[in-house]
């Protein structure tokens, strides 16, 4: 699969990054600021791809996705970068035709139709004459895409094809990693024609064939797919990053934008509890996996097969070299609290996994012994991981975040410095409320209980209702009298707690299923291995087709005083600090591994 342009492309960026070095030397003697001379002789050159991407990069630089999530859902410093806007308005006040060029360029690439259309007009005042193809790029139109798929699936390129006023061609490729879950991971723009970069990506080989697939991609799907894993990839943190990417990103985004819309992204098929059941029979019944017959290797395989149809491509079948060494030096470590002698099992397991695996994918055989020979090469390293301390859960994403030091010892701001067993007993804490509620936590069934309405202001009594009586039918249709309960409890917190939410105007529909969406997080409902419920299908019931409630829950969880407890974000590491709140199911669990690491 193709990740950058050829030799000769890097040649000429070299060539060009060291010429550009001189002119700003040059440009800081004259006084005349670097980027208008190299505006000037960008456009000189005749290639627009000179220009486009010289815009692109800027832009990249002021875009807020470049900031980690937590910064931008919760605010921070912008690091002294301008905003878009502010960039924009720059250029606005400086009447120059290189200006003029700048303000053509940022009407078509610039993030939203605001700057656009600002940039639009400044422009149309000016009266610099400006090459056809960029006083036309309007008129620009994409006449083609196509993907180049691996043959393992870890991922694909998708390509685009468009063509400028006065016959200009450009190319943008999309690297989407399906093993992180479909997310763009690196990406450029060529200017050459679609067919021929296509060729060029699909004609790598190994020793034994091509590896790559090339068909063509329906316009439609191919900005669906394409608009999907940027914004899935811009949510990934540390960010990917490369020599093109994300400087390509407002250029590839604006490419993509000129194909139409209505198109298929990439539908994970939904694995029930039911058919992995099945799966885990079929691998257990066949040559490879009848040597796996125990009780802890039927654990393990349930651990892998959550891992397969929930995490990376949603693929139980998918292995490659990748997909092993995120399984074995990322996802077990992280994820499995359990004795290193249990999870030690797993490299064998996996091997036969990945034979039978294979085999039902008639994958040919010197691909599954490059992805045996990764089981053998990350084994060593695995098991020492499991027998080290590490960081786990929402540690474990501290920790990638330079929170914490990710070789331990692990610790927050006014915290003690912690081991895993240690911060597990932590969080079990936190999730009841102490020490003395952990100890004497019980796991009967929460009784079938009415609303309390004690302490909620009478004028905010409709709008409650309102939330309550769409919690109560969400429970009734999907869930249980326990989260019927565990619901009615925890929006009477919420009422108490800031009546100010249910005074203004607000989405009764949106806070009800931001409720039960926060009771199902802390009780493990879309946890894989237990509830199994996907969160999807929870917001369907609401009418929530598309987005989160997250950012509602947060204001909800602040309103009940849970907010300052350990959330990170995990559909299941959300800890509301009371065993009131949750299940007969999620306390039985607790109390295991209370025994367990107690």
């Amino acid at each position: 699969m193709a990740r950058r342009n050829s030799h000769d492309d890097r040649r000429r960026r070299d060539a060009a990054r060291r010429a550009r070095a001189r002119r700003e030397a040059r440009s800081a003697s004259s006084g005349e600021p670097p980027l208008l001379r190299e505006v000037r002789e960008r456009l000189g050159t005749g290639e627009p791809l000179d220009l486009l991407a010289e815009v692109s990069s800027l832009l990249a630089v002021v875009d807020p996705r470049r900031r980690s999530p937590i910064e931008r859902s919760f605010g921070g410093e912008q690091d002294g970068a301008p905003t878009p806007a502010e960039l924009l308005s720059t250029f606005i006040d400086v009447d120059r035709p290189e200006t003029t060029a700048l303000l053509a360029v940022i009407a078509q690439l610039g993030p939203d139709e605001q700057i656009r259309e600002r940039a639009r007009r400044a422009a149309a005042g000016r009266r610099h004459v400006l090459p056809l193809w960029l006083r036309e790029l309007d008129r620009a139109h994409a006449y083609g895409c196509a993907e180049v798929a691996d043959e393992l699936g870890d991922g694909e390129d998708v390509l685009v094809g468009v063509r400028l006023s006065g016959g200009h061609e450009l190319t943008s490729l999309l690297y989407i990693d399906h093993n992180l879950g479909s997310v763009a991971k690196d990406g450029f723009v060529v200017g050459r024609p679609l067919a021929e970069l296509a060729g060029m990506v699909a004609a790598a080989t190994d020793e034994s064939g091509p590896f790559a697939s090339q068909r063509e991609l329906d316009p439609a799907d191919a900005r669906a797919r394409m608009q999907e894993s940027i914004e899935h990839g811009a949510l990934m943190f540390p960010p990917f990053e490369s020599e093109t990417w994300p400087v390509a990103r407002p250029l590839i985004e604006w490419m993509m934008r000129l194909l139409p819309s209505g198109g298929c992204g990439y539908e994970r098929k939904e694995w029930t509890e039911r058919a992995r059941r099945a799966l885990a029979k079929a691998f257990l019944a066949s040559e490879q996996g009848r040597p796996f017959g125990d009780d802890d290797h039927r654990s393990l395989l349930e651990e892998i097969i959550w891992y397969g149809t929930d995490y990376g491509p949603g693929d139980p079948l998918h292995w490659s070299p990748v997909a092993v060494e995120i399984l074995l030096l990322d996802w077990i470590p992280r994820k499995l609290v359990a004795p290193a002698s249990y999870l030690a099992k797993a490299p064998g397991l996996l091997r036969a996994v990945v034979r039978y695996a294979h085999a039902q994918r008639g994958i040919r055989a010197v691909r599954t012994e490059e992805t045996l020979a990764a089981i053998d090469e990350h084994e060593p390293e695995y098991q020492q991981l499991i027998r080290s301390s590490r960081p786990q859960g929402p540690m474990a994403l501290l920790a990638a975040m330079g929170v914490v030091d990710p070789d331990g010892p692990w610790e927050l701001p006014g915290q003690e410095p912690m081991e895993p067993g240690e911060y597990l007993m932590r969080i079990l804490l936190a999730e009841v409320g102490g020490e003395q509620a952990l100890a004497t936590l019980r796991d009967e069934p929460l009784p079938d209980e009415g609303f309390d309405w004690s302490g909620i202001p009478e004028d905010t009594h409709a709008r409650v209702q309102e939330t309550l009586v769409l919690c109560d039918r969400c429970c009734e249709e999907l869930l249980d009298h326990e989260y019927r309960t565990a619901c009615r409890r925890y929006l009477a917190m919420v009422a108490r707690g800031n009546p100010e939410i249910f005074r203004r105007r607000g989405s009764a529909t949106t806070a009800a299923a931001a409720v039960c969406w926060t009771i199902g997080s802390a009780n493990e409902l879309f946890h894989p291995g237990r509830g199994g419920m996907l969160v999807k299908d929870l917001l369907a019931h609401f009418g929530i087709m598309q987005g989160s409630v997250s950012q509602r829950a947060l204001t909800l969880m602040k309103a009940a005083g849970v907010l300052e407890r350990d959330y990170y974000g995990s559909a299941w590491d959300i800890q509301l600090g009371t065993p009131d709140l949750l299940v007969s199911s999620r306390r039985r669990r607790i109390i295991e591994l209370r025994e367990l690491y107690g």
